[in-house]
């Protein structure tokens, strides 16, 4: 009996939409993006910076546990990154505060769980010393986190100020 070619069973991928392709192309041409990408990238830095050392601190300083050093970090970091991204990187002073924060918080409380799973698999799974670890696993979640707070919280559609 002969065997069907090694394709016959695949999934059939359906192809990206012109419009999905067109929407990427204009975010990438656009010098808005990439300068609000920039000053996001300075934002995250510091916030980077406060992350890591609060981390430090409650684990390495305090002896406390990764998770809870994680925690307190993301609370004091996630804190000081939607100020700045509120007021500086998006300019975004005009539009509702809470309805921002909330949008803010769980866009970072999913990326802040995927940078756990992440953590823990370095610290737990590979033997990776925590700080080193925390820097690591904090960087891979940085793009989900971007692209969800541009399109979402601070986005063209984010709530106006109730006046």
């Amino acid at each position: 009996m002969p065997v069907p070619p090694e394709d016959t069973y695949a999934i059939p991928r359906p192809a990206p939409s012109p419009q999905g392709i067109a929407r990427v192309r204009r975010a990438l041409s656009t010098q808005e993006n990439w300068h609000q990408l920039l000053k996001f990238g300075v934002v995250g830095g510091s916030g980077y910076v406060v992350n890591l050392g609060v981390f430090a601190l409650v684990v390495a300083g305090l002896g406390g546990h990764h998770i809870l050093g994680a925690t307190l970090a993301f609370l004091v970091a996630v804190t000081n990154n939607f100020w700045w991204n509120r007021h500086w990187t998006f300019a975004q002073r005009d539009r509702d505060a809470r309805h921002q924060a909330t949008r803010y918080l769980v866009i970072n409380v999913v990326s802040f769980v995927f940078q756990v799973a992440i953590l823990e698999l370095l610290v737990s799974g590979l033997g990776t010393a925590e700080v080193p670890a925390q820097a690591i696993s904090v960087g891979v979640a940085t793009p989900f986190n971007f692209v969800g707070n541009k399109i979402w919280t601070f986005g063209r559609n984010a709530p106006a100020r109730v006046r």
